[in-house]
């Protein structure tokens, strides 16, 4: 039986198969690639967006939470005039009034009145009466908006009936001023007013977001405030309006904008919104190195594929990291956060050699609650950031400076004494200086709530010792100082183990 001969392949069909075999292969490396390059930027895409909205959302709720806080501020300090029993029990509409009489009654509420007008800003800070009379700083633009119309304009501004007050702001169009009134009496409120201008600091951008538009609306969404120059008084823009209307609180995101709304104060809103291609630019600068880097992994195959996946990776879990960062500080001191202040603390005992000098100092302020509960949370709010102020005029750069607790701070020293300084007389010297400058400094109206610092500090050993031995360590000598009679400090010892 004859063998079957098949015919030889010629050069040019093993080249052929040769290129269609290289062809083929880059075929399926470019779509490998390309579907896992695809897929890559849709899982960062989806990432990135849930990501800023998540920022976005935080960002409007401080917001929210700094202008209630604002707001309330206004009102204890409006609360504060109703110290002078004249200032309620007094009205200039009584008949009956003594004229000579009724001219010291008002040059005292006068008095009391702007005495409390130079604490803020305010443009207005009086009493106005039933009558049109006013006591106090009442300004000519308010006068001449409301004119002989004045009370009654004022009075239907009160829109919560159980305190008897309310906010308000765009009389007549003019929306350069808010206004709050409380009555005081069937015959009198009390006014005060300040321009939109200084609400700048309560909506206060992080640099994290800065293009981020923030606006604060009435109820009409007649804008109040805006980070963007010449709107205040103008209806907020239709393409927000769209996305926010019948809405008191939502985060919406689409391909045009990213919006957030939150509802504080009397029926306002805080929106903030950016444009979305603003939050994705750098995601676009992203897809352009993918596809280059595709195409160099198609021709170079399985050996750039490699460098392609991690050079991919690494942009985009930088990219998404960087917006995840959170802040390290304390928002009213503006020194470090207690997790922060722990975490750094940490990392440098761990790294800290035998013959380093450290010290753990904690601080607790005396008396604090009497202020708080007396002279109010405003009040115990500027207390505690003067007390940011001292730590930092006090210690050094290098320190790490830490509120770990509502009136308890704590500073790890990395500064050393100069040569020939025994630094235990050093830390000494830093209690000492730390007490004196708390000394005098917050006393209250009446002198009556003195504040001071309770000090206890742990010496730094050596290797082996961590934040919890030494927090530990300072804890036991701050009570101590407690113990000993307050305003003074105690340097801890280290417990001996048998």
């Amino acid at each position: 039986m004859e063998r079957q001969k098949y015919p030889t392949p010629s050069l040019k069909q093993i080249k052929s198969l040769k290129y269609s075999m290289i062809g083929g292969y880059i075929l399926i490396v470019v779509v490998a690639v390309l579907l896992v390059s695809l897929l890559a930027l849709q899982t960062a895409d989806r990432m990135l967006k849930s990501k800023v909205s998540s920022l976005a959302s935080s960002l409007n709720v401080q917001m929210k939470l700094n202008m209630d806080s604002y707001l309330a501020r206004m009102e204890t300090i409006a609360t504060l005039a109703f110290a002078s029993e004249e200032t309620y029990t007094y009205d200039a509409t009584d008949p009956d009034n003594d004229e000579y009489e009724a001219i010291n009654t008002e040059k005292i509420i006068s008095d009391k009145l702007y005495s409390l007008c130079i604490m803020e800003n305010f443009v207005d800070y009086g009493i106005v009466y039933r009558n049109n009379r006013t006591v106090g700083k009442i300004s000519n633009g308010t006068v001449n908006l409301f004119g002989d119309e004045i009370y009654e304009e004022l009075a239907s501004m009160i829109t919560n009936q159980r305190t008897r007050d309310g906010w308000a702001a765009g009389f007549q169009g003019n929306f350069k001023r808010i206004y709050y009134v409380k009555r005081i009496h069937d015959n009198a409120l009390l006014v005060i007013s300040f321009y939109t201008d200084e609400l700048e600091d309560v909506f206060d951008n992080p640099e994290t977001m800065s293009d981020m538009e923030i606006r604060l609306t009435n109820q009409n969404y007649d804008i109040l405030y805006s980070s963007v120059q010449d709107e205040v008084g103008q209806p907020l823009p239709e393409q927000i309006m769209q996305r926010v209307k019948d809405h008191n609180a939502t985060t919406a995101m689409d391909n045009a904008y990213l919006v957030t709304v939150t509802g504080c104060g009397d029926d306002w809103y805080v929106i903030c919104s950016i444009p979305t291609p603003i939050i994705l630019k750098e995601m676009q600068t992203l897809r352009v190195f993918v596809c280059f880097a595709a195409i160099l992994a198609a021709l170079l195959a399985a050996l750039l594929g490699v460098v392609l996946s991690l050079r991919m990776t690494r942009p985009v879990e930088a990219f998404v990291a960087s917006l995840d960062t959170k802040a390290h500080t304390d928002q009213l001191t503006g020194i470090l956060n207690k997790r922060s202040f722990e975490e750094y603390t940490e990392n440098r005992l761990a790294n800290a050699l035998n013959f380093e000098q450290h010290a753990l100092i904690l601080l607790d302020v005396d008396n604090f609650k009497g202020v708080n509960d007396t002279l109010g949370h405003a009040y115990g709010d500027q207390v505690l950031a003067k007390i940011g102020s001292i730590l930092r005029a006090e210690f050094s750069t290098v320190d790490l400076l830490g509120r770990i607790g509502g009136d308890e701070f704590c500073v790890f020293m990395n500064v050393s004494p100069e040569d020939g300084v025994d630094y235990t007389e050093f830390v000494k010297a830093k209690c000492e200086a730390l007490c004196q400058a708390f000394r005098g400094n917050y006393t209250g109206d009446d002198g009556k709530y003195k504040i001071s610092a309770s000090i206890g500090v742990a010496i730094f050993r050596g290797q082996g010792d961590d934040f919890k031995s030494m927090y530990h360590i300072a804890d036991k000598a701050l009570y101590a100082s407690k113990e000993r009679g307050k305003d003074t400090y105690t340097i801890g010892e280290p417990e001996v183990k048998e």
